[in-house]
């Protein structure tokens, strides 16, 4: 798929909380999301209300926010990030 130009910034939600044992998963296909979309020139947002997992590495996104994932919080995150999609 051709890399679209009126795309420039990306909000990604994380999964948040995590039942044990499915934290892998969740966790891998997140941040492997995070990854390429970096590698392909996108500016990455990344919420997720869970410090302990590899997505909040500072290297994964370019801004990260580790916050409750309430629409109220997202909204303000939204509004002040200003994200393409």
């Amino acid at each position: 798929m051709p890399k679209r130009s009126d795309i420039q910034k990306i909000l990604i939600i994380g999964s948040g909380p995590i039942v044990i044992g499915q934290a892998c998963e969740f966790d891998y296909s997140g941040t492997q999301a995070c990854r390429v979309l970096k590698e392909e020139g996108y500016k990455i947002i990344l919420v997720n209300s869970n410090p302990a997992t590899i997505m909040t590495d500072p290297e994964v996104a370019d801004k990260t926010y580790i916050e409750p994932m309430t629409t109220d919080v997202l909204a303000k995150i939204i509004q002040k990030e200003k994200p393409d999609v």
